[in-house]
Formats: C-alpha cells, structure tokens, sequence
C-alpha cells in the first residue's frame, strides 16, 4: 500500500500515523510537506494527522485547508483515492468542504484527553471494512474543538446514505450525553464523503494499535485499508 502522510506547521500526530500504518499494513507512508502541489498518481492513502496546523489561527484546520497541497488532496480524493483525516486532519477536511459539517469547541469549553469508547455504526467503507458494525472500541481522543456540528438536513442526509461511521457511546454501546466528550450533534464522531473514500474522525486509532498503549482496537481500520486492495 503506498501510503502519504501530510505534515503542516503544528503537526503533532504524523509521527504517530506514520507508525501505525507501518506496523499495521508493512507499509512505510512518505511524510509530505504542505508546500507540495503535487502528490503521487498512484497513491492508495492519504492521511491528514492530528495536531495544531498553523497554531490553529482564525479556527481549526482553516489555513491549512487551504495550503497547496490540499489542491493535490482534492484532485485525489476527486478521483476516488482514500483520505483519512484523524482529529485536526478531520477539522481541516471540514473546512476543505471535503466533508459537510463544522467542528466547535468542546461543549465543555476545555481540552479533553482520554480513552473513549465508539461504535461502529457502518462496516461499508474502505476504513471500517474489519470491523462489524455496532462493534465497540475504545480509542484516545485529544482536542479541544471536536465538537461536530451540522444542519438538520445535513445530518438526515448523513443517516440516510449510512455516512456515520462512528458514534460515542457508553461500554456498552449505549448513547449517553456522559460518555460524548464534546458535545458533538447525534453522538458523532467521524463521518464518510458520499463517494465514501473520505473518512474524518476525531479520535486518534494512530493511538490505539499497540497493547502497551492500553487498545489495538485502531488496527482494524488500518487492516480495512489494507482489505481493500486485495
């Protein structure tokens, strides 16, 4: 799997990505800068990590979504190559209109750093293809703007092309408003493109593929990946 891993001013997360992928798949990703215009035709993956992108001026994710690589990342995607957007890489893919919605400040008005647990609501996508659907995971989040928000008719529409790949839950799968870290609409906390090769998700499962981290539930979206291409 050829794999690239975009890294802005503030990345904190690429480093991370960069090891799951390799351990999970066998793959080593490229790391590329944000000044790049032009990415690889044959890429299978693009991943946008996690961190604080140009110091998370005017709102998350803003500048960076309009950096010069995002013009290769849109052609890309365009063309049905995978993107994968894990915490501010999901704030900045919101701001690219790759994916509908806005990430807020947490409800809480504080940064929130702990396990959390999810439920798979769709195994039909390239990255929850290993899992099955109300399966649930326990994953690290940490931000402080991850709480997802959008219109009525964005979310019915959301629903209705099964486009929620991950909710918050309880243990035990259940939604309660104690076990949503930021408030987030509907329990949401990723949500896939209508061409489904776009995935953006607030949680970090860069963080939860080695069991001296506490979880190896991430791996299965990076075995997804890898199930997709053979």
């Amino acid at each position: 799997m050829k794999s690239a891993v975009i890294v802005f001013p503030g990345s904190n997360r690429e480093r991370d990505a960069a090891a799951a992928l390799e351990r999970v798949t066998g793959y080593k990703p490229r790391l590329a800068w944000h000044g790049e215009a032009e990415l690889e035709d044959d890429l299978d993956l693009i991943l946008i990590p996690g961190g604080f992108s140009y110091g998370d001026y005017l709102r998350t994710g803003a500048i960076a979504a309009h950096a010069p690589v995002m013009a290769a990342v849109k052609r890309a995607a365009a063309k049905g190559v995978r993107v994968l957007g894990l915490c501010n890489g999901f704030q900045i893919l919101t701001e690219a209109q790759l994916l509908p919605g806005v990430l807020q400040r947490n409800a809480s008005l504080q940064f929130v750093c702990r396990d959390v647990h999810l439920r798979v609501e769709t195994s039909n996508s390239p990255f929850t293809r290993a899992y099955n659907a109300g399966q649930v995971l326990q994953v690290p989040v940490a931000h402080h703007d991850g709480n997802y928000f959008a219109d009525e008719a964005t979310l019915k529409t959301l629903e209705d092309q099964d486009r929620i790949a991950f909710r918050y839950t309880s243990p035990e799968g259940e939604l309660k408003d104690a076990t949503n870290p930021n408030g987030s609409i509907r329990f949401i906390a990723g949500i896939l493109s209508e061409q489904r090769n776009v995935l953006g998700m607030m949680p970090h499962p860069e963080n939860a593929v080695d069991p001296l981290l506490g979880s190896t539930d991430g791996a299965g979206l990076f075995k997804s990946l890898i199930e997709g291409l053979n």
